[in-house]
């Protein structure tokens, strides 16, 4: 009887361990250093930022059978294929249970021309933050023809704040201002869950900046600019569509939405991330 409830302890523990971060969990992580996670009762979606600059709005990207034509509002577009192999006769992982089919599908981020594979995180996910590593790996092993992307959660006013957060930093680093944004997104990383600091407003975000060399007039600027708010409603658009609940979670190419408690653990999810690549190849 003990050994029996030992095991069962165990595998208990383990469940839980592969459970993301999700928006019905609280937002703020308890002392013990236990995973950070978002309560129900927080689940307000703040305004965007206002608009300063006059870039063009960010589009998204919707797959269909017709021809291309003109972007805007959910236009449909000839999805690019890569060159075509041959099919498996058994796939490792099954609809329905290692991952959802999309119907229809959805749009992305960036064109046609490549399988696109989305990560959805949070600064403050201590899942996330354990995934980093493993995705980024991945990404620099992926295929030719798959473009890989992050999209920050916004399901409630911090997470929202730590998206601006990220949209800020990716512009900045388009822009030469951030030199190393693989580094200084480990740095945020770091900052939430190494050092405690929450990052719960703007002066604490942008002494964050200050101290990778980010001068305050260059974050000010962009951290409000019309560029940033664009990528935000971008971001929180997908996540409704996809129907996002928890973080880390995957996309792939609109089409797919899978994890690791769905998958089985990071590696797994990293196989199973591949084999569907593999089956937009091939379709």
């Amino acid at each position: 009887m003990k050994h029996t409830t030992a095991s069962a302890t165990l595998t208990l523990i383990f469940s839980l361990f592969l459970v993301a971060c999700s928006r019905e969990e609280p937002a703020a992580p308890p002392e013990t250093g236990a995973a950070e996670q978002v309560a129900d009762d927080e689940l307000l979606q703040p305004a965007a930022p206002d608009a300063t600059a006059a870039d063009q709005p960010l589009e998204l990207v919707e797959e269909s059978s017709a021809e291309v034509a003109e972007v805007g509002g959910n236009q449909p577009i000839l999805l690019a294929q890569a060159e075509p192999t041959a099919p498996r006769s058994e796939w490792k992982f099954k609809e329905g249970q290692h991952y959802v089919r999309m119907v229809p599908t959805q749009p992305t981020v960036g064109g046609a021309d490549k399988i696109e594979v989305a990560e959805f995180f949070w600064y403050g996910c201590a899942h996330c933050f354990n995934f980093e590593p493993q995705i980024n790996r991945w990404a620099e092993t992926k295929p030719a023809g798959v473009r890989f992307v992050r999209i920050p959660a916004t399901w409630n006013p911090l997470v929202m704040l730590h998206a601006q957060l990220y949209y800020t930093e990716e512009v900045l680093a388009k822009n030469g201002k951030i030199a190393d944004p693989e580094g200084f997104r480990a740095a945020v990383f770091r900052e939430y869950h190494q050092r405690g600091n929450r990052m719960t407003n703007e002066a604490a975000i942008q002494s964050v900046f200050a101290g990778q060399g980010v001068s305050v007039d260059d974050f000010t600027a962009t951290w409000k600019s019309f560029e940033v708010a664009q990528k935000l409603r971008v971001a929180q658009d997908l996540a409704r569509r996809y129907a996002i609940s928890g973080v880390p979670a995957i996309v792939v190419n609109g089409k797919y939405r899978t994890g690791a408690g769905e998958a089985g653990g990071y590696p797994k999810l990293l196989e199973l991330i591949d084999e569907l690549v593999e089956r937009e190849t091939i379709r």
